[in-house]
């Protein structure tokens, strides 16, 4: 059997870790043959609450499971990781200004860059999905100058699931029945979900997705703002933010990273806008439809990109450059 990996998970006592972590211990995000180290970093104050998962994580007598280390230590938390996911931030409180909850991070994901630089592999995928989660990750690689610029990514394949899944439902398909469709710029409500360049195959022919679905007005309308401002919709109705929704999707993405995307498939991730041919500032993290092979992914280039789309496009660039500007001057302070 191979050797076990160190994942580490952060905000590890939070409700999306607890949604999360028994589908890494079971195998199912780094394979059903790939025993794991799990490494579980939180605040001081939820040592307690981390101590129940762990004994809960424990009573699942999972085969793949070698060990689990609950900790609120950097040194510890981040030692000799393969993979990190970082789900743990500060959250947006009543009557908190952004730029407020961007300081708050920005000393965060410093801290856990800085973590990572020193005690990780430099090998390490570390997947960024606290909010803002862009802006999270491009705070967190800039800290870790030693870890290659391409090994950090956040979350954007929740919204990406999202995407298919209404998409799916309005052509009376199952989800995996679509494809191709593209989330571009900020895990937020200026995210553009983009179906262009979508497949739907329905009754065993492949159509795109304005052929399939034969209604314009709702994938430019209220499809866009559906899949938008989908999360404030699940915590109007829940009071609690997506929990069951973003576990899967950070499994959906970490595996893909592991084990590649489908041959002429491309899923959403936020990576470094660097090399893109779509014209966005270089210095961001941005969605982008990716494809993944032997752990790296490439941008998918070289798209037509209609005024509809360009317009959509470049205005979550500039909210991303806005986020980027002010998180580097905290970050210079």
């Amino acid at each position: 059997m191979a050797e076990p990996i160190r994942v580490l998970v952060t905000g590890a006592a939070g409700q999306i870790a607890y949604s999360l972590l028994y589908s890494i211990a079971k195998g199912d995000v780094f394979g059903k043959d790939q025993p794991i180290i799990l490494v579980l970093l939180d605040i001081p104050p939820m040592l307690p609450v981390l101590d129940g998962v762990v004994m809960e994580l424990q009573d699942c007598a999972l085969p793949l499971l070698r060990e689990v280390i609950p900790t609120d230590k950097v040194e510890v938390g981040f030692k000799d990781l393969d993979a990190a996911i970082l789900v743990g931030s500060m959250p947006r409180k009543e009557g908190m200004e952004r730029k407020d909850l961007l300081k708050a991070n920005v000393a965060i994901f410093k801290t856990q860059g800085a973590a990572l630089d020193k005690y990780a592999k430099k090998t390490v995928k570390v997947l960024v999905v606290g909010n803002p989660a862009n802006t999270n990750c491009l705070i967190a690689s800039k800290s870790a100058p030693s870890i290659p610029k391409e090994n950090f990514s956040c979350l954007t394949r929740l919204d990406h699931n999202r995407a298919c899944s209404q998409v799916a439902i309005r052509c009376g398909v199952s989800s995996d029945s679509v494809k191709n469709v593209i989330i571009w710029g900020n895990h937020s409500s200026t995210q553009y979900p983009d179906v262009h360049h979508g497949k739907v195959t329905v009754g065993g022919a492949e159509l795109g997705v304005y052929e399939a679905v034969k209604d314009d007005a709702w994938l430019r309308g209220d499809f866009i703002s559906t899949v938008q401002l989908r999360g404030a919709a699940v915590i109007k109705a829940r009071k609690l933010s997506s929990a069951m929704s973003a576990a899967k999707a950070i499994c959906d993405h970490m595996r893909d990273i592991w084990f590649g995307t489908k041959e002429g498939e491309f899923i959403s991730m936020g990576v470094f806008a660097a090399g893109n041919s779509y014209g966005i500032p270089e210095d961001l993290i941005y969605s982008f439809p990716v494809q993944i092979k032997n752990k790296t992914w490439k941008m998918v280039g070289g798209l037509p990109i209609n005024d509809f789309s360009r317009a959509k496009m470049d205005a979550t660039a500039a909210e991303l450059v806005e986020e980027r500007d002010t998180a580097m001057d905290f970050l210079s302070q």
